[in-house]
């Protein structure tokens, strides 16, 4: 998003919208990644709620390190509560062994931690923060989310990517042109085994591509192969340093390199779900 864009009106009764509805919460413990959404939600729901937020924020093998000093020094900044849960994904029953519903199986795990958290201090509601173009693509996690009966008051309201990067830039968030971000597990074709070596390979390949530049991107592990997506408008400069990916790449532990024709897009994993 290039340049500071003014929301109008009807965008900014929008926000208003959600901030009332946030407050009919009465208090809430928010799911909160340091997402572009996640940090939208938090925002708003500190404005309306005060001190009757907090903070959930897990740290696991499934997210950069990078995610979670963010998501930290969010809340410092704006003086919001924080619990940090340690999740341990992998020794979820079911879950390293990636099926389709591995979303569902790792969120209802995660929330009901977060609602313990909530029933801890005495909190009303636990929110999360997708958002409705989620509800385009395979998001099995989103099941999970309603059979726990946990609030999207971004769905809710009906808030769509595009309006949450106009609002976080006119509310000066440091999210409002952060690339989007799915786990880490997201790399790794279902059916194929998940572990704490294939994530740190993915991590450490896509940090890498990010110290050189590059903005929205996924780096797709297919057993020894990688498969880069970038923007097309990218691919330029990629060639520019494509033998240093090369090499670098190698050295993490892939044994071929390629870069996806195609570009970056938005579960290209579930490309073969919607093909079954």
């Amino acid at each position: 998003m290039n340049g500071k864009v003014t929301p109008g009106e009807d965008l900014i009764n929008k926000y208003n919208d959600l901030k009332e509805y946030l407050r009919s919460l009465e208090s809430a413990a928010v799911a909160f990644s340091s997402g572009v959404d996640s940090t939208f939600l938090m925002y708003a729901a500190k404005e309306a709620l005060g001190e009757n937020v907090m903070a959930v924020t897990s740290a696991s093998c499934l997210f950069p390190k990078r995610e979670l000093d963010e998501a930290i020094s969010f809340c410092r900044e704006n003086s919001i509560k924080q619990e940090i849960i340690k999740s341990e994904e992998l020794t979820i029953e079911g879950f390293s062994h990636n099926p389709k519903d591995r979303c569902y199986i790792c969120k209802k795990e995660l929330f009901k931690k977060i609602r313990s958290i909530a029933d801890k201090y005495g909190i009303k509601e636990v929110a999360e923060g997708s958002n409705l173009d989620d509800n385009g693509d395979y998001r099995p996690g989103l099941k999970a989310i309603e059979e726990l009966n946990i609030k999207s008051p971004l769905r809710h309201i009906g808030f769509t990517k595009k309006e949450i990067r106009i609002l976080s830039g006119y509310l000066g968030l440091p999210t409002r042109d952060k690339p989007s971000f799915a786990c880490l597990a997201t790399r790794i074709p279902y059916g194929e085994e998940i572990t704490e070596k294939k994530l740190d390979m993915v991590d450490q390949a896509e940090q890498y591509l990010i110290d050189l530049g590059f903005h929205q991107l996924r780096v797709r592990s297919h057993g020894d192969l990688a498969r880069i997506e970038l923007e097309p408008h990218e691919f330029e400069g990629f060639m520019k340093v494509r033998t240093d990916v090369h090499t670098r790449l190698k050295e993490i532990g892939f044994d071929y390199i390629t870069l996806d024709i195609l570009g970056y897009r938005t579960g290209s994993m579930n490309e073969v779900i919607r093909e079954e």
